[in-house]
């Protein structure tokens, strides 16, 4: 599919991820971009600058108002489905989880049923993996999740490959590393020592360290996984999930000496026994991203975290409600 001078639905795209998917969008030159949100998460603020676009139109509501889905996909030639409750979200209120992880999905494939079936790009997880058996992480790894998050991932990509059995509904479902990068809020159960560690570092403390810091992770930087979104709606394969990653494996120790650096502190981290039990080894094999729509990972570790810090120390605490 050419994205020049077609429609498009994200849903939740004054979130993170999803309003870099829309900027990115913008400047592939779409003819009309529906953001759909309930901003629970997203912010406007987010949508800064596409908002001054006339391309983009805001709907405000939840994926669980499907009079309001149906509404938004009407018409489009594609769809990004973004929104979601993510990990900690899911663990606090497993019910409002199913509902809007699972039910909410469900609207939105149920309305581009009724509409054409626009293909939709469905933001999955790695949390679909659970803890790695092996690394680097394929799409045929089983399925060893232990979380309701990981499980309503694995319910919406098993719903879209029903729908795209019964009734040909094209599809790419995308499961992200740990992605970062500007925009992102501290509510990541993955991402948010970055935050923290800056938070620390800010004040001319030691960061701290939960476990013994080789937790091994694949962090992926934002513009990448909104160019995947991209690739993935003007790819050619039929229904398909793919991992979006970087393909390399970071420490929480190598993380943290890398910000400290950032941060020109030579403060050493502090060691505290881990508060949660998150999974301790991720990072994907982007292989099959990279044959069935041409992904790389072209954002390095160093480049990305730069690029991060940079925009903390300018509009990250500000937009985030921690000045």
């Amino acid at each position: 599919m050419e994205l020049a001078g077609k429609r498009f639905a994200v849903i939740g795209g004054a979130g993170f991820i999803g309003s870099h998917v829309t900027d990115q969008l913008l400047q592939a030159g779409a003819r009309e971009i529906v953001v759909f949100d309930d901003l629970r998460r997203g912010r406007l603020a987010n949508l800064a600058d596409a908002s001054r676009d006339k391309r983009v139109r805001f709907v405000q509501g939840s994926i669980t108002d499907r009079d309001k889905v149906f509404t938004v996909i009407a018409g489009v030639d594609g769809v990004f489905l973004l929104a979601a409750l993510w990990l900690d979200e899911c663990d606090r209120d497993p019910r409002t989880a199913w509902e809007v992880n699972v039910l909410g999905t469900w609207n939105v494939v149920e309305a581009c049923r009724s509409f054409g079936r626009p293909r939709i790009v469905f933001s999955s997880s790695a949390s679909v993996y659970g803890d790695a058996v092996e690394l680097p992480i394929t799409e045929d790894h089983p399925f060893t999740n232990r979380t309701v998050y990981g499980a309503t991932k694995i319910a919406g990509e098993q719903m879209l490959w029903s729908a795209a059995s019964s009734w040909a509904q094209p599809y790419a479902a995308l499961r992200y590393m740990n992605v970062y990068g500007p925009r992102m809020d501290d509510r990541g159960a993955y991402v948010s020592v970055i935050i923290r560690v800056l938070e620390r570092l800010s004040r001319g403390k030691a960061p701290i360290v939960y476990g013994d810091g080789t937790q091994t992770f694949d962090f992926v930087h934002v513009s990448d996984v909104a160019r995947a979104n991209i690739l993935a709606m003007t790819a050619d394969f039929h229904a398909d999930a793919v991992n979006v990653g970087s393909g390399r494996g970071t420490s929480v120790n190598d993380l943290v000496a890398r910000l400290a650096q950032l941060c020109g502190s030579s403060a050493a981290p502090i060691y505290e026994p881990e508060l949660t039990q998150l999974v301790k080894r991720r990072v994907g094999d982007t292989r099959k991203a990279t044959a069935l729509m041409a992904f790389d990972s072209r954002v390095s570790l160093e480049r990305g975290l730069t690029d991060f810090v940079n925009w903390w120390r300018t509009d990250g605490s500000r937009a985030s409600g921690r000045e």
